[in-house]
């Protein structure tokens, strides 16, 4: 404690808020399996599974696009706050009798859920620029990478622990665990974050939403892909799959994809040695391209083999697919933060995250219908199309040498 207590007082604030995005990270996770598994054991198909989302992910682009501009304004703790709250509230609304949980009512919780996860995820994603130095950029990916990938890891636990809860507990008592243990994390952040945290100096106008960064603007589209890649057969496609063409139960479906999230996660935390040393540069454009490029042959490999051992391919192909995956998020994730202006940073990156929540959208609506309609080997090759994209478009992201000066006061990145 004596440590904690001698923290600057940015470091102990910025630590109140990854515990924070921590915490609401394990209770979403858990809450997209519970909707998952439980409506599927409903009998709803994959299609209607996938409509429950969709409110979820569009409000997950609108959030994105306005959270970045409000807390500019306002500050990053209230934009944290209200994501807590809006969660607590999104988890009580499923705690009507089983009768009025119909499509429509459970997609405006989910909208609920979308935007209280945007406006946390933005928060925390954008207090780290304003702790590391501008010229820091090789610390600043190491930041980004473990903050990152320790959110992952606590995701995927939160599919396991939705799994459990739900064949534990049943559906309504494990959303009301989650709501109360939510709302206490609350209310400590209420009394511990400080107001101004993340507020702009210069308080952006509406009409700067949109980000003027051409480095930005290239990052965003690839981001936009790379995601749709990834839920087009993650999100639906995949879960359903094991548990109707593999016959696997609850436990075990929560608990695969719980161990591939924490994987994966942990894979982020070390993409800064994966990906070789970079120094104080940090990568760049070049790293993206290529990782990407690597990452579109696995999902069509797996396409390609999975009629010939259907298990044994899906879950090998899986598990590389989520490290090479891990690997290009993570320079994802630290290249938004590398390329924001450092005034007003929760402006380039919710506007980054709202192209991220297009994605998810995307392919998880595709998901569904894809899945119903032609099986997952379709979902696969449209993963790896979409995927191909990503590296083209990461052509246009810059290479240190014609890179973006130091993002920090008195720089841009336009």
């Amino acid at each position: 404690m004596s440590k904690l207590a001698n923290l600057a007082p940015e470091i102990r604030q910025y630590l109140i808020v990854t515990g924070n995005y921590w915490a609401f990270t394990l209770t979403d996770g858990a809450l997209r399996m519970l909707v998952v598994l439980h409506f599927h054991g409903l009998g709803y198909s994959p299609l209607q599974i996938a409509l429950l989302f969709l409110f979820y992910e569009i409000f997950g682009v609108i959030t994105n696009l306005v959270g970045g501009w409000l807390g500019a304004r306002l500050g990053l703790n209230r934009t944290m706050n209200v994501g807590l709250l809006l969660q607590v509230i999104a988890l009580g609304m499923l705690l009507v009798p089983a009768a009025l949980l119909t499509v429509p009512w459970v997609m405006a919780a989910q909208a609920l859920s979308g935007i209280a996860k945007d406006l946390n995820k933005m928060s925390a994603k954008s207090s780290i620029k304003l702790l590391v130095p501008a010229d820091a950029r090789g610390q600043l990916y190491k930041w980004v990478a473990l903050l990152t990938g320790s959110k992952n890891a606590l995701k995927g636990a939160g599919f396991f622990l939705g799994g459990a809860l739900l064949s534990l507990l049943g559906f309504q008592a494990a959303v009301l665990a989650m709501a109360i243990a939510l709302l206490l994390v609350w209310l400590y952040s209420i009394v511990s974050l400080k107001k101004d945290l993340g507020k702009a100096k210069n308080k952006p106008k509406f009409n700067e939403l949109f980000s003027k960064s051409t480095a930005v603007n290239y990052l965003s589209a690839a981001r936009l892909f790379l995601f749709a890649a990834r839920d087009v057969w993650f999100v639906v496609a995949l879960p359903v799959y094991l548990a109707t063409v593999f016959g696997w139960d609850h436990w075990s479906v929560g608990g695969f994809l719980a161990v591939w999230i924490i994987g994966y996660g942990i894979v982020q935390g070390f993409a800064p040695r994966l990906t070789g040393k970079t120094g104080d540069h940090g990568p760049d454009g070049r790293h993206a391209l290529l990782w990407a490029a690597t990452l579109a042959v696995i999902p069509a490999g797996i396409a390609l083999l999975l009629p010939l051992q259907p298990e044994t391919v899906l879950i090998t192909g899986l598990l590389l697919f989520g490290a090479v995956f891990a690997v290009n998020s993570s320079l994802h994730s630290y290249l938004i933060v590398s390329y924001a202006s450092h005034d007003g940073v929760s402006l380039d990156v919710g506007f980054y995250y709202m192209a991220n929540a297009m994605g998810r959208l995307l392919g998880t609506l595709l998901s569904g219908w894809l899945f119903q309609t032609q099986g997952l080997a379709a979902c696969l090759w449209v993963s790896a199309a979409m995927i191909a994209v990503t590296a083209l478009v990461s052509l246009g992201l810059p290479r240190h040498d014609n890179s973006l000066p130091p993002a920090g006061p008195g720089h841009t990145t336009e």
